[in-house]
């Protein structure tokens, strides 16, 4: 009687002990089951894949010809590979066939004017007298005309969206209500934008002028509505540039950067000669013009600088220790005739360098054709930069500079931001296209042909937001 006791209690623990060790190997396989992102997975993505995956200078470009993204629910890339492997190891899962086009990661354009839609091409001897000639007239025109602003906006939106940019780094006018209006317009569109509301008290029309107080209302009213209302939407302090900006506004605008270091600071910086020089006369006590900015704490990693062509080595020493974020603007540059920009140079020095249109001194929304002014730019200067260092620009080097490193790159960890690029569409790039054996070559081929009439669909966390009619 004693051995059957002591033999079914031995029995039962080692049931239980049976039971316990099955309980815990079966909660273990659902723990890592349910930590696996591919149970997320929501479809795949085909196409011929083509992108630079790194910032670094010489990195060159990258291809999958029959390539595929296993994406999640929420846009994610769960995994790159070969469509024969994925489409295999994920065969329940539809897929979004894009077959003969080319899939490539959306851009960012990390300097653009909104008022300036209207001005694009128009003429003048020079940034100072094109600015008084065209630009403030045509800002003074986006104040107390709402109609009027949601159509640009509307129009402003569109051309970014059918040329390939999802993420666009904005000047609005002087106004808060325009700028207003434009956030709703990207709140609706679903693109990603840094805005913000031009600050300017002096040396402009009286109709675009905004003293210190109201800049200040309008300034965090656009703030406490707009900046991170999602992760699409971002706020920044934007005084013009120095000789429109009096100390106190400029000393209001660091104490806001300085109340939320999240905010952006956009700006102009030694984009001309001309420039230079005014700023050397208001600004007597100044060391150089960057001194300006700096002595009044506008320089930081949330700081964007457009242009900052005309500078020295105790300059891009300055830039680099205040870790701004460069935005070069090749079609600008060269249609005001403000100067060659020395990419390589920064780029060897490590400052981190951005590709802007600057429309409307720069002549078109495409980046395409920004890339391919960068790219002569640099010839002209002895400093040649290869196609896929340019594009990155655009793309992977940007995402990394302005703080969202999982954007500008088609990899697994990213998010699903990309471009379909239709080649048939223009046949001289199809040509060219078929043609070249290398993905260096394709990407050559793409930033001297392409255009907005190539761009097939452009997709914002794997979501389409424009497609080609």
């Amino acid at each position: 009687m004693k051995r059957k006791l002591f033999c079914s209690k031995i029995s039962g623990s080692l049931s239980s002990l049976t039971s316990a060790i099955q309980r815990s190997l079966i909660l273990q396989h659902l723990r890592k089951y349910k930590s696996m992102p591919t149970l997320n997975a929501s479809e795949i993505v085909r196409g011929h894949i083509l992108q630079v995956t790194s910032a670094a200078l010489g990195h060159g470009a990258e291809e999958l010809k029959d390539g595929a993204l296993l994406l999640d629910t929420k846009g994610h890339i769960l995994k790159k590979g070969n469509f024969a492997d994925i489409s295999k190891e994920y065969s329940s899962l539809p897929v979004r066939d894009y077959s003969g086009s080319l899939i490539l990661p959306s851009f960012f354009d990390t300097h653009i004017h909104f008022p300036q839609l209207d001005m694009i091409g128009s003429c003048a001897e020079e940034l100072l007298l094109w600015l008084q000639r065209y630009t403030f007239p045509r800002e003074a025109a986006f104040r107390g005309r709402t109609q009027f602003v949601k159509d640009a906006a509307k129009n402003f939106v569109d051309e970014l969206a059918s040329n390939g940019t999802s993420f666009a780094v904005v000047y609005s006018s002087s106004c808060g209500e325009a700028t207003d209006v434009l956030f709703e317009e990207f709140e609706r569109r679903g693109l990603r934008v840094i805005l913000g509301k031009t600050s300017m008290d002096r040396h402009c029309p009286d109709e675009i002028s905004v003293d210190v107080e109201q800049d200040k209302a309008w300034t965090e009213m656009l703030i406490k509505k707009w900046h991170k209302k999602t992760d699409r939407l971002h706020y920044a302090l934007t005084p013009r540039f120095a000789p429109s900006c009096t100390n106190e506004l400029m000393a209001m605008l660091a104490k806001l950067h300085d109340d939320d270091p999240s905010l952006y600071m956009q700006t102009h910086y030694a984009e001309n000669r001309n420039e230079i020089e005014w700023v050397a006369e208001l600004y007597p006590e100044a060391k150089s013009y960057l001194d300006v900015y700096d002595s009044r704490d506008l320089l930081n990693s949330k700081t964007i600088l457009a242009h900052s062509i005309h500078t020295n080595a105790e300059d891009e020493q300055l830039l680099l220790e205040r870790d701004v974020v460069i935005s070069h603007c090749p079609t600008s540059n060269l249609f005001l005739g403000s100067g060659l920009f020395k990419g390589k140079s920064y780029l060897e020095q490590g400052l981190k360098v951005t590709l802007g249109t600057d429309v409307g001194a720069g002549t078109s929304f495409s980046q395409w054709q920004s890339m391919n002014e960068a790219y002569k730019v640099a010839q002209l200067k002895q400093e040649r930069l290869s196609p896929s260092d340019i594009f990155a620009l655009a793309t992977v080097a940007a995402g990394k500079h302005l703080g969202f490193p999982n954007l500008g790159c088609l990899e697994e960890g990213y998010i699903a931001d990309f471009q379909v690029i239709d080649p048939e569409s223009r046949p001289i790039l199809a040509r060219h296209l078929a043609m070249a054996t290398t993905a260096e070559e394709r990407l050559t081929a793409l930033i001297h042909f392409a255009d907005d009439r190539c761009l097939k669909e452009l997709n914002i966390q794997g979501q389409p937001v424009y497609k080609r009619a």
